[in-house]
């Protein structure tokens, strides 16, 4: 779609058709859906004698679809196999060379949506150079089937017809196809590939709660030690962690204990956000005088050193 002929005329162009004529075919090619759209851009070529860049909302969008939806099966079939590819390598390329000249500078942070940021500036970039072309490319392909119907039927008009309807128009099955695709891709992802990222994220988290809030609790402890009492006004949280903390007298779930360390995760973002709001406790057991951990997490996501014993 992107190396289309710009030569002068446009390729396929039938000189001896009258204005008439040509706009005849072009309606059964066309079909009944948008026709005055593309009537309108077929007339812009014709008389201009070459191809240019037009925008076209559905190719930016859903160029897939589109393409089944126009009867272009084939080009379809290319566009996925190797209009994908060409896309995904370039995002690859750029990533790795991103990756090297320019990561270090970027906080830990902001490594993934600056990764994610690139590679939907690369598909957006493609995707708007599609656009442009998209009406000239079926234009070309309008004229290539108006000149194998002519070729084919030079005087047989019904054949043409004919011809022009099977190999253009539209087909809903084909848009139905297209979209159907798309929604089985997402739900692979979101069975078999969001998990896997989901995973290590929620490893991360965990990690980092269990590791800060056992070095609060250590502190509460030291405090708890030296002078007997719980520090319930002692300030814990921070704006940059992902936890709320308090220290408390009592804990839900812990009935033997007069003081414990709270702590609640927070704003955990998709695909993760399911863990806002889980708890981990670390309190002061009377019956041992030592410090245990309970967890409102499941038995795997429980860190092993958080468990009631």
């Amino acid at each position: 779609m992107l190396f289309i002929e710009t030569d002068s005329p446009p390729p396929f162009y039938q000189e001896k058709l009258t204005p008439t004529k040509r706009k005849q075919l072009d309606q059964w090619f066309i079909g009944h859906r948008t026709q005055s759209h593309y009537l309108k851009r077929f007339e812009a070529f014709d008389k201009q004698g070459y191809l240019s860049p037009k925008w076209h909302w559905a190719a930016f969008f859903i160029t897939f679809p589109w393409l089944l939806y126009r009867k272009r099966y084939m080009d379809a079939l290319v566009y996925s196999v190797a209009g994908w590819s060409f896309i995904q390598l370039n995002i690859v390329i750029v990533l790795v060379f991103f990756e090297f000249a320019f990561m270090s500078y970027i906080p830990n942070a902001y490594h993934m949506p600056a990764r994610i940021g690139i590679a939907a500036m690369i598909w957006v970039f493609w995707s708007f150079m599609v656009a442009r072309w998209t009406d000239a490319y079926y234009y070309r392909m309008a004229r290539r089937e108006i000149a194998d119907a002519i070729e084919d039927n030079p005087r047989d008009e019904a054949a043409q017809k004919a011809h022009l309807q099977r190999e253009g128009g539209v087909s809903l099955y084909g848009l139905a196809l297209g979209f159907g695709f798309f929604a089985f891709a997402l739900m692979v992802i979101n069975i078999q590939f969001l998990p896997i990222i989901a995973k290590q994220k929620e490893n991360d988290v965990l990690f980092d709660a269990y590791d800060i809030a056992k070095n609060a609790q250590n502190r509460v402890a030291l405090i708890y030690q030296q002078t007997g009492q719980c520090p319930v006004n002692l300030p814990l949280s921070t704006d940059a962690q992902q936890l709320r903390m308090h220290v408390d007298n009592q804990a839900e779930g812990v009935p033997n204990t007069d003081c414990a360390v709270i702590a609640t995760v927070k704003g955990v973002s998709f695909p993760i956000r399911y863990l806002n709001g889980q708890k981990l406790v670390f309190y002061h057991n009377l019956e041992g005088d030592s410090w245990r951990c309970i967890s409102s997490l499941n038995k795997k996501q429980t860190p092993k050193h958080c468990t009631a014993n």
